[in-house]
């Protein structure tokens, strides 16, 4: 019996831990997908959260790698060899879940899976590489499962879909800008982009709840976005910097493609005595699907194909794929009180160019169940960015990460969690 009472107490602060590890993964990675609200053993139940990210990543050694071509902070050389390059973010979730019957349990949810932010700002080396960047995506997923009895647990089956929605900026230096022009222009340039996309799931789960026993394997298709669209702003150029390039001065419609990776998580817990849980979890992500995205003229659409020789900008990625390994544990103190540790490893996904690094994370959460139906929970965690170096980069035989180089040591970041939920 004590199995039984633990396995319907502690077994939710798997989720508390999940809400808050994955802020911290390589690539575009924010809230990542979560369907554990699926399976709660409420017939019904409601859960809103927010997750607040602070990473500390601080560049340095910056080397404006020609500083002949005038692209220096001010057009005109000059600006710090250190930049502060992230910036603080929230991910914010709801989930609603309903069970149907004795076998069939649906929910809904909204989440931010992806995005990124990134602002060393306009006084730094490395400006014509980056002023600002930043990539937010909308995630509205419909998830449902079918279970039945197995030996001595029960098999679940899971299918669903989502309807995910990008937008994005990046601003640079593009040309430098002297003398009286410099009181009109800046030289700086703009890429807005937008797409909306479908994308797929399906997994597998086994539970056994005498023993707060799950394991469940889940697969999250790629999302196409087959049909990039946006602008390069560049009315911060003036004609004269260069009259033969027809793109200066003006706002210039331009098309793309991308994909946003697929993933498989295998996650498992399991009671390992009297009010105690272990969980664990594997996650590899297909970041190598984002390389160089090209962003080509609307009006050469159906004239030339959108590559690297037709571009007019691009946003440059180089990701490898990534994995992310965690572990924990969790204790239930009282039919109130219970918390749990976590520590995560993720893979760095750069490779020599970037500064997404290993990360490890110690996590650390309680839960609070003033009344049955009502549970109330609040997770942090500490964790290492690992130091490395960004440089050139060659892809298909061209050179990227030319323009500035430089290093970043072991970085500091912290995330707080919270997140309520009511049951019926």
């Amino acid at each position: 019996m004590a199995s039984r009472r633990f396995s319907k107490g502690i077994t939710s602060l798997v989720l508390l831990w999940s809400l808050a590890s994955p802020s911290f993964a390589g690539g575009l990675e924010r809230g990542g997908y979560n369907i554990d609200l699926l399976f709660d053993n409420s017939r019904f139940a409601v859960q809103s959260g927010a997750t607040y990210v602070m990473p500390q990543r601080k560049l340095k050694n910056v080397k404006d790698t020609d500083p002949t071509d005038g692209l220096g902070t001010n057009g005109i050389g000059g600006g710090s060899t250190t930049a502060d390059d992230t910036e603080d973010y929230w991910i914010p979730y709801l989930g609603v879940k309903v069970g149907f019957g004795d076998s069939i349990d649906c929910m809904g949810d909204f989440s931010t899976p992806f995005g990124a932010h990134t602002n060393p700002g306009a006084d730094w080396l490395g400006v014509n590489d980056n002023i600002e960047t930043k990539i937010s995506t909308r995630n509205y997923g419909a998830t449902c499962s079918y279970r039945f009895d197995m030996g001595p647990g029960q098999l679940r089956l899971i299918g669903g879909g989502f309807y995910q929605t990008v937008d994005g900026f990046k601003t640079r230096l593009v040309a430098p800008i002297t003398g009286a022009a410099a009181l009109v222009y800046d030289g700086t340039g703009r890429l807005d982009l937008a797409d909306q996309a479908m994308g797929w799931r399906a997994g597998i789960a086994y539970e056994i709840e005498e023993y707060a026993f799950r394991a469940s394997l889940v697969y999250n298709s790629k999302v196409k976005y087959d049909d990039l669209t946006g602008t390069v702003d560049l009315t911060e150029v003036p004609k004269a910097a260069n009259p033969a390039n027809p793109y200066l001065g003006v706002v210039t419609p331009v098309y793309g493609s991308a994909e946003a990776p697929d993933s498989v998580e295998l996650k498992l817990q399991s009671g390992i005595a009297p009010d105690w849980l272990a969980f664990g979890s594997v996650k590899w992500t297909n970041w190598s699907v984002l390389q160089s995205i090209a962003f080509c003229p609307k009006a050469t659409k159906g004239v030339v194909a959108c590559s690297a020789s037709s571009q007019l900008t691009s946003l440059d990625l180089f990701y490898r794929d990534g994995w992310t390994i965690s572990g924990g544990v969790g204790h239930k103190f009282n039919e109130q009180w219970a918390g749990a540790l976590s520590l995560t490893w993720d893979r760095g996904t750069s490779q020599g160019y970037g500064a997404q690094t290993d990360t490890w994370t110690l996590g650390a959460g309680v839960s609070y169940t003033p009344v049955e139906n009502v549970e109330w929970r609040l997770a942090g965690a500490l964790g290492i960015m690992t130091g490395g170096e960004s440089g050139t980069y060659v892809y298909n035989g061209r050179t990227y990460g030319n323009d500035v180089s430089y290093s970043f040591g072991d970085d500091l970041l912290a995330a707080l969690s919270t997140s309520v939920k009511v049951k019926f």
